[in-house]
């Protein structure tokens, strides 16, 4: 995959390209369904297929109506449209400036201007340039002007548009299978291992790696979670295990910190401190409870491992 951080970088003789633009964060059911018919197109037109999208999302910079969580970074969103089809991704960062861009102003700039594109393909829901009410009709036109075409692509009539909106919804939620319906994939939450409170390896025999997120990640509502804890720096050997998950504030102990916290089954001996990880959410077994004393809590932990075996691996 070509990963471009900002129009300087993409070459100047590139040539032309079928271009898909937006967010896409989550690159979910809906955004693989565009970039699937993309794909189409680029291999139709023996042309490369270019994703533009923004870092950070729109919705997160100073101004914006409303805060929100976001699915996936940046490099993670890059790697998931590389997978779902793109032969280059360019990230624009979503600055002030930027921000005051026009439609045309993108259109011109960016997917004619570096992109040179032959052809745009889009979700309905697209809404391009400063404001809202630039949308796939206004592409359209400056597709006639700018000498590209335009395909809108519709989502199944037999089932319900999936959204970033939606997914970020479910997330919050803590509706794991319904966001990882939605997504196609297990959600997942990205960071670095750093040092807690040490009572899982000292008090409670059940050692955790600790992730401190990016405080805008999309986080599931607080429970136990069964799902897989992923080494990302790409050192050989060993990066995948099964994992029973916990998200909460670990009431049991009065605390008050919301902590991210992954024990690999059965292991003991990993040292994770420092490296960037993730946790992909695969089931919800049960929501964080309080219990009355380190006892009760054990023997929970003790079942919510068993539950963590036999859903990831069978037994």
């Amino acid at each position: 995959m070509r990963l471009w951080r900002g129009l300087d970088e993409v070459p100047p003789d590139l040539g032309r390209s079928v271009v898909v633009v937006g967010t896409f964060d989550g690159v979910h059911r809906g955004h693989q369904r565009v970039l699937e018919r993309a794909r189409e197109h680029a291999d139709r037109l023996d042309l490369p297929l270019v994703a533009v999208t923004f870092d950070p999302p729109p919705e997160l910079v100073p101004g914006a109506p409303e805060p929100a969580v976001v699915l996936t970074g940046a490099d993670r969103r890059a790697e998931l449209l590389s997978e779902h089809g793109a032969d280059a991704v360019c990230v624009l960062p979503f600055t002030p400036e930027l921000s005051r861009w026009s439609a045309e102003d993108l259109v011109g700039r960016a997917l004619v201007g570096r992109m040179r594109a032959a052809a745009v393909v889009t979700a309905p829901d697209l809404h391009l340039g400063h404001g809202t009410d630039a949308d796939v009709d206004t592409l359209r036109a400056l597709g006639k002007e700018y000498d590209f075409t335009v395909e809108e692509v519709q989502p199944p009539a037999d089932a319900e548009p999936v959204t970033t909106a939606r997914v970020r919804s479910l997330v919050t939620a803590g509706d794991i299978a319904g966001a990882n319906a939605a997504l196609g994939r297990a959600h997942r939450v990205e960071g670095v291992v750093v040092h807690g409170a040490a009572r899982g390896r000292e008090l409670l025999g059940f050692p955790t790696a600790n992730l401190e997120c990016p405080p805008n990640a999309a986080v599931p509502a607080d429970g136990v979670y069964a799902g897989w804890l992923l080494r990302l720096d790409g050192t050989e050997g060993e990066s995948r295990w099964a994992a029973a998950i916990s998200v909460g504030t670990n009431p049991t102990f009065e605390a008050s910190a919301r902590t991210v916290e992954a024990y690999a089954l059965d292991r003991d001996d990993l040292e994770l401190y420092g490296l960037r990880m993730a946790v992909e959410f695969v089931h919800r077994i049960r929501p964080m409870l309080r219990f009355d004393g380190v006892e009760a809590l054990i023997e929970a932990m003790g079942r919510d491992v068993e539950r963590c075996r036999e859903l990831l691996l069978g037994g």
